[in-house]
């Protein structure tokens, strides 16, 4: 879990969540989060932080509660990073 960890913050939300699926348990939520190949694909291109919070959290009894927040902060995650970066182009001289 260490090495998820170091790849999540040196590398990104999308390169994390290959990672994790690499392993058996992440494989294994990754089964319980999603039953085909198309939503987890469609998040990790437009919203890794929230595929990648989904997955994390949703467990064998789906979606309970208190997961639902953690779902909501990874929304918030995803809006920040692409505003951010429009944000920062705007202090590019001549843009």
């Amino acid at each position: 879990m260490c090495c998820f960890f170091l790849v999540l913050m040196f590398l990104g939300p999308r390169i994390g969540l290959l990672v994790f699926w690499l392993f058996p348990y992440g494989q294994t939520m990754m089964h319980f989060a999603f039953q085909n190949w198309f939503w987890p694909i469609v998040g990790l291109v437009f919203m890794p932080w929230t595929t990648l919070m989904y997955v994390l959290v949703c467990g064998a009894n789906g979606m309970v509660g208190f997961d639902w927040i953690w779902v909501g902060l990874g929304v918030v995650a995803d809006i920040a990073s692409y505003s951010t970066g429009g944000w920062k182009r705007k202090e590019i001289p001549g843009y």
